[in-house]
Order: C-alpha cells, then structure tokens, then sequence
C-alpha cells in the first residue's frame, strides 16, 4: 500500500453517507491481495477494505494433490489474513480449491486428502467459519472430465463426491461452519461434442441434485450456495436479462438459479429454493485512463468492452440495489478492489494499481452504505453520489456510448471472461 494516499481515501470515508443498519446482506470483496508474508502489509489491505465501506472478504487457499493440511508458506500467509480480519472486523470467507483441471480430485485419495486439507484449515483458524468448496466446476478450466464418454454429465455427479465428504470434515471440526458450495460459472455450452467442454449452471445443478438423489444420502452437502453472475462484457449492464431460452444465469436471472436449486434438491435433506445464495464474485472493468496507462502492462481484451470509472461505479451500485432485493442472497462480493496491472486481466477494482481511488470509488462507498440502510427501497438503487469536494477526480480517457443488449452468443459457444486467479496453472 502507498501509505501517502491513504489521507484522500480516508477522507472519502468520513464523507457524509446515510445511516448503516437494517438488511443483513453481507456486502465484500474477492481479493487476494490481503494474502501478504507481512502482517501490516495484511491490515493495511484490510483498511481499504473498511474504507470502502467492505465488511467481507473471500481469499483462497489452493490445495495441491498429496497436501493433508496447509503448508508452513500457507500457514504464514493465512496467519496474517487472520489476524488482520479479527482487527479490522472483517469476515472472511476462504475459497478451496484446486490450481486447474489437471489436478481435479477424482480418485478416493484425492478427495480424502482434500477434505482433510479444508479441515485442517478451520481446525487451525478457528474465527474462518465460511468455507467455499471447489471453484466453478461447470467449466473445464477448474474440471475435467465434464463430460462421460457416452456423453452424460460427469462432472457433477464426481463434484457432490468432493462436496458431501468435505462437508462431513468440516462438519466434524465444528457444526457452526457454513459450507459453501458451487462457486458456478454463469454459463455453458451443455454439449459433449464441442471443443470446450463446459456446463450452464442450471443443467450443472440439476445433474448434481440427481446425483445426490441417487447417492440416498441422508444428510445436507452444503449450506450455502456460491454463485458468479457475471455478464458476458463489462458494457453489459446488471439489468440485462436473458432470453427465456437461454442457459445463462446473470444477476438479473435470480428467478431462474432459484428454479434450478428447486428441481435439484425440494423434497430432500439438502434445501433448494431456499438455500441461501452468496454472489461470490461479480466485475466491472473499467478503462484505464491516459493519465494512469504506466502503471498497467499489456493489452486488453477485445471481448471485455470496459466503461468508464463512472459507469462501473453506477454498474455497481445498482448490481447491489438488486442484489438487496433478491431474498435468498445473503452476500454480495465485488471481484477485486485493487486493479491488476496487467490489462489482460482484471481492472475491476475501485482502486489503481498504487491504491489510489477512482472515480467509483466514492459511489461504491456510498451504495454500500445506502443498500444496509433501514428501509432502502426494493427496485429503487440508491441515488448516485459525486465524489466530495476537495477530492481530485481523473475523467475516463472517452466518453463511453450509451449501452445496449449484447447480440445472443451461439448456444455451443458461451463468453468466458478471462481466468481470474492469477498465476494458477492449468
């Protein structure tokens, strides 16, 4: 963090914002930037978390394939994300999972030894109470096989076996855990014979409820359900709604992930409709403006379309104005508060690569306060707000135009965003 800009994000939060209280929803963000050798480099990452009104944050912790436990380097890292949350006030929600497909845990071994892992972690952080298992195992960058040879679904019948026998290790260290499970893509081709072997979350969550019909499994395999609603682009706004005939699930699709979780799992010991939901990750990227181009490398994608920093920050604030109004949606995390320099990947943060903030920094702050306020209207996002005054403001390099609904993907090619964990092989 540079310690010199931490006056001008101060003085972002001590701006007047309406009054906290009221809903529940637990508002964060996914960054593993808190995830530091240093324990004041850790707190101070937990303090812009704070000052951007945050109260959540979801880091990972990767399980490679012979681990039992987390690893001294591990333990060190996750020593001071820790400690750090329990002196900021912040929850932590740790995400395991494995790098990539390559290192799928298929076979009895594996899952024995990742269940243990996940276990060890929350015997050894007895504050970490949120655990999400796995990282969207309806694509093939996360898992494979998805698809059987006579091309029924394989993958989710293989991911409830990792998730029932994690659910049962974590259970056993403490029944007060939430096991999250899921963490689903937002969509998939649902065809075996394609390249790119993927599945849609709904048909994803359907074969997971039949397979856990069939196991006669007597017990839940989760409590909470993690969801990605991510839209195809960043010009896409939180609004947009599929086609009915569409496999997508955005954020504005609640009906339909709530249909699926009933026709998997109503009439069993697993909840469905009402299983809570935690939005796990969701972004907006952002263009870089000129002024700002020498701290980020490479180039963007073609496919990501950014806005403007005042478009992303109105993009977000109404994305948690529905959220607010979707009952069953406990959480909301914003992927990324600090942009990755690399423009090949992520600048959905509110913040620069230095951590000095945009311009969505201010009206993320004072959504996130306006959604906890008692009586925040359903259908109605909180007022957009400038920026105060003696807060110095970069405008975006182009006025973006007006958005307007994407053309309607061919069905056997779903739009990825680009891999968000950085450094992870597949």
């Amino acid at each position: 963090m540079r310690w010199g800009l931490l006056g001008a994000l101060v003085a972002l939060a001590l701006a007047p914002a309406a009054q906290a209280g009221g809903p529940t929803l637990t508002l964060g963000t996914a960054e593993d930037i808190v995830r530091s050798s240093s324990l004041v480099e850790a707190k101070a990452q937990m303090t812009l978390l704070q000052l951007a009104g945050f109260r959540a944050v979801r880091v990972t912790s990767i399980w490679k394939p012979g681990e039992l436990a987390p690893g001294p380097a591990e333990r060190k890292v996750l020593d001071n994300v820790v400690a750090a949350a329990e002196l900021s006030g912040i929850r932590i929600y740790v995400s395991v999972f494995h790098a990539g497909s390559r290192t799928t845990p298929l076979a009895p071994e594996d899952r024995a030894q990742f269940a243990s892992y996940a276990a060890g972690l929350a015997r050894a952080y007895p504050g970490v109470r949120d655990v999400i298992v796995g990282n969207e195992p309806n694509l093939n960058r996360f898992w494979l096989p998805q698809y059987a040879a006579d091309g029924s679904g394989a993958s989710a019948p293989a991911y409830l076996s990792l998730l029932a026998e994690t659910y049962d290790a974590l259970k056993a260290v403490s029944r007060g855990i939430t096991v999250v499970g899921g963490a689903l893509a937002p969509r998939g081709a649902d065809n075996p014979y394609a390249t790119r072997h993927t599945h849609s979350p709904g048909l994803f969550l359907r074969e997971l409820g039949q397979a856990y019909r069939a196991s006669r499994r007597r017990k839940p395999i989760m409590d909470w359900l993690a969801f990605h609603p991510y839209g195809e682009h960043s010009s896409q706004p939180p609004e947009f709604r599929r086609h009915p005939r569409s496999k997508t699930i955005g954020l504005n699709d609640y009906g339909k992930l709530v249909k699926a979780l009933r026709q998997a799992f109503d009439g069993t010991r697993q909840r469905g409709a009402t299983l809570p939901i935690l939005y796990a990750e969701y972004g907006i990227e952002a263009a870089v403006p000129f002024e700002r181009a020498d701290a980020y490398t490479g180039r963007e994608h073609t496919t990501t379309r950014p806005v403007s920093e005042l478009t992303q920050g109105n993009f977000y604030r109404r994305a948690l104005a529905l959220a607010r109004c979707q009952p069953t949606v406990k959480g909301f995390l914003l992927f990324l508060l600090t942009d990755e320099p690399a423009l090949d990947r992520w600048q959905s943060g509110l913040l620069y690569p230095d951590d000095s903030p945009k311009t969505s920094f201010a009206a993320v702050r004072d959504a996130v306060t306006s959604v906890r306020a008692p009586g925040s209207p359903c259908g109605l996002p909180p007022p957009p707000l400038l920026p105060p005054p003696g807060i110095a403001v970069i405008p975006p390099v182009a006025v973006v135009p007006p958005v307007t609904p994407p053309v309607e993907p061919p069905p056997d090619e779903p739009v990825e965003p680009p891999a968000r964990l950085g450094g992870l092989p597949e």
